[in-house]
Formats: structure tokens, C-alpha cells, sequence
């Protein structure tokens, strides 16, 4: 992983802001995530987009999905 791979995706800029240190354990947290939930027969699916679209494309598209959550980050004034 390199920062200059995810430095022109404004939806990771807060990050590259706060520190690269702080994105590096984000995105290793989310990996280490997936890789868990892989060997308990499920999976991680981090997308980015219109809220609305995120929230209802993956519950018409797959009918299997039990629960969708999603989390938003508060932007300071």
C-alpha cells in the first residue's frame, strides 16, 4: 500500500489528513475484518456512493442479506 494509490479519492482525504498512520490501521483493521468473516461463511462489502443507492442496491440485488449497517462520519463545522 502506497499513498499515493488512494491520495486522489477524496472519500479518503479526512484520513490522509489525520495521519497516514491512522489510514494504514483502518484499512489493515477492515482487511483483518473481511479475512474473519470470510472463514465464518460471510463476507465485508465497504462502498462508497449515494446513501440511499448503498443501502438499497445490495438488499434488491442479493436476496440472502439479512441486515445491511453502514456508518457515516460526522463533519466538523
Amino acid at each position: 500500500w502506497a499513498p499515493h494509490h488512494h491520495g486522489g479519492d477524496p472519500h479518503l482525504r479526512p484520513f490522509l489528513k489525520d495521519g497516514l498512520h491512522q489510514l494504514r490501521f483502518l484499512l489493515g483493521s477492515l482487511r483483518d475484518l473481511r479475512e474473519t468473516l470470510k472463514k465464518k461463511g460471510s463476507t465485508l462489502a465497504v462502498r462508497k456512493g449515494k446513501l440511499e443507492d448503498l443501502v438499497r442496491d445490495p438488499i434488491t440485488q442479493l436476496p440472502s442479506i439479512s441486515a445491511v449497517m453502514f456508518h457515516e462520519e460526522v463533519k466538523e463545522i
